[in-house]
């Protein structure tokens, strides 16, 4: 027999909060492949790269972040 989600769902808020995130983590594991993160990044670095050539983003020298990163440093 299978379960609906509707119940799945109302059992798993039963379960202790230790075991919702470890349940919740396998879950986004069951989805999130290495395959799906690969072609995420790859439209994330595309959306990028187009901000980047419609000068729609800001750049700041690395040079410059280094010396600020430095400097907040104790």
């Amino acid at each position: 027999m299978l379960l609906t989600y509707q119940q799945v769902a109302q059992a798993a808020m039963q379960l202790s909060p230790d075991e919702r995130v470890d349940l919740a983590e396998k879950l986004w594991v069951s989805v999130d492949t290495p395959e799906a993160i690969a072609a995420a990044w790859d439209e994330e670095i595309a959306r990028r790269v187009a901000q980047l050539d419609a000068g729609e983003a800001e750049t700041v020298p690395a040079e410059q972040v280094i010396a600020e990163l430095r400097a907040r440093l104790p």
